[in-house]
């Protein structure tokens, strides 16, 4: 077996060391060097050094997929229908998958009850607070999917009466309509939708179709929860329909309208398994929030700091900043990263005190404000942002990261570069403020 891109997020070191200890002969391939794989190579070092897996990392060299018999593609590699060595694979006869599909294959054999949250915002905030109020009703539960891990490790534990709650990107729900056909959750979320990812996707138009296939699959008594701007999306016949309400949505420690619309978006996929919705609005009320997600990093001489590096949209962007002036007299907005090949101007156009931008579309985002009068400076780095901001930002005011950009360009994933953000306000801001 070839895993196709061992990644950073933990699926490719899962499904590896998942057919490894059933006995195959796994080889894992990836474009990036063994430097850029710290974690994942970490992750199955042992099986390395058993010689239970076998490396082969800085190309996808061809002659490997002479040994094998099956694929196992990242879903983070683009438009996979057109990428030359799966078309390689594919006419050499070997068959190709992803981590996701085969767990869905194997749950299929465990449990129905499968809850799968999609969207284009607040499906990974949305995901870990349906787990968060099923563990604390006791329900036997497990979270995995875009979120990061693998859950084929879990499989033994995962039975009839266990709930799965997975979190599916776009990449991977158009894979599991090539590789598991017919396949849907009982309860299908949908968060909202705009666009994105058309570098993966090709157009905004395959971006979507990907999305509706969470749908596509369901069956009479399934649940369909549509959030704002979505609801109108098409269901099969005989499926119940939910519009997100705030009827059991409480207070949140996490600030933001968009937070309380994934908290009825979550307290909605709770009810249709079931289980009593004012529980779960409480238990979503202490739901403490996701790192790099307008996670808080307190005040820091009178400022207020918040990392949501996990923002690659421009609409996310624009929601952080509206949930941080909930909270602040105003907003010193760090934006830009990786070219996804989407329109950045709404992030240029934000009511902010200013406009630090960094990255590949940093000089982009400063023209487009400069044409709308919006204070904007070009800083390129991350750690040059930081560094102005910190000398301008004054008491009762903020500073928010939400590039609204992806991360590659500058960073592994956006997990590091929220770490970075963290370790750059503490050195120019110093430690959180005594309460």
């Amino acid at each position: 077996m070839l895993v196709m891109g061992l990644g950073r997020l933990g699926g490719g070191a899962g499904v590896a060391r998942f057919a490894a200890e059933a006995g195959a002969d796994v080889t894992v391939t990836d474009i990036a060097p063994a430097e850029k794989l710290g974690p994942g190579l970490e992750a199955i070092a042992d099986l390395v050094q058993a010689g239970r897996v076998h490396l082969r990392l800085g190309s996808h060299p061809e002659r490997v997929l002479d040994e094998c018999d099956l694929l196992i593609v990242n879903p983070a590699v683009p438009r996979p229908w057109a990428h030359p060595y799966v078309a390689t694979a594919r006419a050499r006869g070997v068959r190709s998958t992803t981590e996701i599909g085969m767990l869905v294959r194997r749950l299929r054999e465990r449990t129905g009850r499968v809850i799968g949250i999609t969207g284009t915002m607040g499906k990974s905030t949305t995901s870990a607070m349906i787990h968060h109020a099923l563990a604390e009703q006791g329900v036997p539960c497990f979270l995995g999917g875009n979120i990061g891990g693998s859950l084929l490790s879990s499989l033994d534990r995962i039975d009839g009466d266990s709930t799965v709650v997975l979190e599916l990107s776009s990449a991977m729900l158009w894979w599991l309509g090539e590789t598991v056909p017919g396949w849907a959750p009982r309860v299908a979320v949908v968060t909202g939708f705009e666009p994105n990812h058309i570098d993966w996707h090709g157009s905004l138009e395959h971006y979507e179709s990907s999305k509706r296939m969470i749908l596509a699959g369901q069956r009479g008594g399934d649940h369909a929860v549509l959030g704002p701007g979505v609801s109108d999306w098409e269901s099969r016949e005989g499926v119940h329909r939910h519009t997100p309400a705030s009827g059991h949505v409480r207070p949140m420690s996490l600030p933001g309208a968009h937070n309380r619309e994934n908290a009825a978006a979550a307290i909605a996929a709770v009810a249709a398994m079931g289980h009593d919705p004012a529980r779960a609005g409480e238990a979503i009320a202490r739901f403490p929030g996701l790192a790099h997600r307008l996670q808080s990093l307190g005040a820091r001489r009178g400022v207020l700091c918040f990392n949501d590096s996990k923002s690659t949209t421009p609409g996310s962007a624009a929601i952080a900043v509206a949930a941080v002036r909930e909270k602040a007299k105003d907003v010193h907005l760090i934006a830009g990263g990786a070219d996804k090949k989407i329109d950045l101007f709404s992030i240029a156009s934000l009511e902010v005190a200013g406009l630090y931008t960094i990255g590949q579309t940093g000089p982009a985002i400063t023209e487009c404000a400069r044409q709308v009068g919006r204070p904007a400076e070009t800083c390129g780095t991350l750690q040059e942002a930081v560094r102005i901001v910190a000398s301008r930002a004054k008491a009762g005011e903020a500073i928010l990261l939400s590039p609204g950009c992806a991360s590659w360009d500058q960073f592994e994933n956006f997990e590091h570069r929220g770490e970075v953000f963290a370790r750059l306000i503490e050195e120019h801001l110093g430690t959180p403020d005594a309460r």
